[in-house]
């Protein structure tokens, strides 16, 4: 492709999105898609030749886009927000078009510095001090498995440089709540703990872990010859957005040498409101923190953001240094490939440098607040509905709902809770996920699109009513 042929292509893609986003409430937010209907409308075999990529904007018009769950739609309330700010999408674009790769401080400078500068104007936003220093992952797995690998290594005397796991003499331990996300689970295992060694700290009535009961816990496994390794606390937690109570997690932690890591993958956005702040008291006094800006904040998927306060720690248990990247400048510098898994990187900092640049503080500032706010709006039609019901407290954005008619055995109204949900993504009118909470049903409203007003929220609650009242 010449550069003539990529600018007209580019205009048409760059209108192309600016369509959909001007008209995508027009579209219904889910499609009635079945399994296998995009495969089969594609051709088995590559194409032999090239040809125009005219025709991959049809295809995007006729097969791709009426094929998606539409994220970006003001009534999508599923899982959790993944706004893709344009601000940072046209971000995205400048990283894929410029094509570097971050090998080291040397392959980009630019790339390594720029990082450096957007992960600090995060942590000042979210209230972190200087001691906390930070770096792009691709999503909060993977935070979470490094962070998992700094506390073996320094539970272990760095075993890594010995015999790793297999050395060691007695097994070390990670704790985490029933709460906490299915990744943590994922990241012990690959890190080498063991299923047998992931234990699970019981939850109060509010689904925050006890921290009594993560102490008496600890004990329990120093008793039995077990070695307290690592606590992950969780910052909002997936299905309800309970936070466990990071101050006296880490007080509890420290008294058995373990690591404290901090999962705030979607309500670490949050932070950059000083009134939530308290919401995760005690962080500071945490060893690592993990937040996900391509949530909630309006960063293009993916970018991570993980935060230590022992950079070098984290250095010596990740570093590589082989010889064809070594330079003169390297006792100078950051080399991002010794802070996590990867060897290279794209230039991820672009899309939030541009968000951040493009609209400020103030404005991400004033929607959260708007999606607080009709939060709590759509709590107090729930409550003042009969038949319905907020199941847990909100504490931020999401909404957890269940619908009782009267007379309906408890096994019933799980299969109705499930097919409320289920009734309104086909509909196309919203999007909505269930959820299990205290042994019921439930469906989550995540508030939190970019487009989403009050207006929106309205409409699904009508449309919930109105699907619930069908017999």
């Amino acid at each position: 492709m010449t550069p003539d042929e990529f600018r007209r292509l580019g205009h048409r893609i760059i209108d192309w999105i600016g369509d959909y986003r001007e008209t995508i409430e027009s579209r219904p937010v889910a499609p009635p898609t079945s399994p296998g209907e995009v495969r089969k409308a594609l051709p088995a075999s590559p194409p032999e030749l090239g040809e125009s990529l005219d025709g991959m904007l049809h295809d995007l018009d006729q097969l791709i886009a009426p094929n998606l769950v539409h994220w970006q739609h003001p009534r999508f309330f599923g899982y959790f927000p993944g706004n893709a700010s344009l601000e940072s999408v046209l971000g995205d674009f400048l990283s894929s078009g410029l094509g570097v790769v971050g090998l080291s401080w040397q392959a980009a400078p630019a790339l390594a510095e720029v990082e450096e500068v957007v992960t600090d104007w995060v942590r000042q936003a979210i209230g972190l001090s200087g001691a906390w220093q930070g770096v792009i992952h691709d999503t909060a797995s993977t935070a979470t498995l490094v962070a998992l690998l700094c506390a073996r290594e320094r539970s272990s005397g760095f075993g890594l440089a010995r015999g790793g796991m297999q050395a060691e003499p007695h097994p070390l331990v990670v704790y985490a709540s029933a709460q906490s996300h299915s990744s943590v689970d994922k990241a012990a295992l690959l890190a080498g703990f063991g299923r047998e060694n992931v234990h699970l700290v019981p939850c109060d009535e509010s689904h925050a872990m006890l921290p009594d009961a993560l102490d008496a816990a600890m004990r329990a496994d120093r008793d039995a010859g077990r070695v307290p390794c690592a606590v992950v606390a969780t910052t909002g937690t997936t299905a309800t957005t309970a936070f466990d109570p990071i101050d006296s997690i880490v007080t509890v932690a420290r008294t058995h040498g373990a690591w404290v890591h901090v999962d705030g993958a979607m309500a670490g956005s949050a932070m950059i409101l000083p009134e939530c702040r308290p919401l995760w008291e005690g962080v500071e006094r945490a060893d690592s923190v993990v937040l996900n800006p391509h949530k909630w904040l309006g960063v293009v998927f993916d970018a991570s953001l993980f935060y230590v306060r022992d950079g070098e720690h984290l250095v010596r248990v990740m570093g590589t240094n082989p010889s064809y990247l070594q330079s003169a400048v390297d006792g100078e510098v950051r080399n991002l490939r010794d802070w996590g898994i990867p060897l290279g990187r794209r230039f991820r900092a672009l899309k939030l440098w541009a968000l951040l640049r493009g609209q400020g503080l103030e404005a991400l500032r004033s929607r959260l607040r708007r999606d607080l706010d009709n939060a709590q709006w759509l709590a107090r039609q729930v409550e003042a509905t009969p038949g319905w019901r907020v199941v847990v407290p909100v504490r931020l954005q999401t909404v957890c709902v269940r619908h009782e008619p009267p007379g309906m055995e408890a096994d019933a109204l799980d299969a109705h809770a499930r097919a409320l949900c289920d009734a309104i993504n086909r509909s196309g009118v919203a999007y909505l996920t269930a959820a299990s909470v205290n042994g019921e049903w439930i469906a989550r409203v995540s508030i939190g699109a970019e487009m989403t007003e009050r207006e929106h929220v309205a409409t699904l609650w009508e449309a919930m009513r109105a699907e619930a009242a069908k017999p």
